[in-house]
């Protein structure tokens, strides 16, 4: 499994004005083949801080993720505010098993 983990600070006011583009790529994405967990969480104690957390079956299908139309909708949504820091880190994860 492969995991994309980190944030997205954007300026507090530029927020608003992403969301609908948001909307769009965590629904698209969704509904790609080879995505398990696709999610943006807005950070309730920073403003215009954005957690990114993502799971994919495997290397090729985040490479396939990553040569989609709605993500390049998607940068070019960010190329029209103010994004302040951008940091992801991918995880190879060896084994899974539940917890408890």
């Amino acid at each position: 499994m492969i995991i994309v983990s980190g944030i997205l600070r954007l300026s507090p006011s530029d927020l608003a004005s992403v969301r609908t583009a948001a909307a769009a790529v965590l629904t698209a994405t969704r509904a790609e083949e080879g995505c398990i967990v696709y999610a943006f969480a807005e950070d309730l104690l920073e403003p215009g801080l954005v957690r990114i957390y993502e799971e994919w079956e495997s290397r090729e299908a985040l490479a396939a993720h990553g040569k989609s139309a709605h993500i390049a909708a998607w940068h070019q949504a960010l190329r029209s505010v103010t994004v302040i820091e951008r940091d992801l880190e991918l995880i190879e994860a060896g084994k899974v098993e539940p917890l408890g």
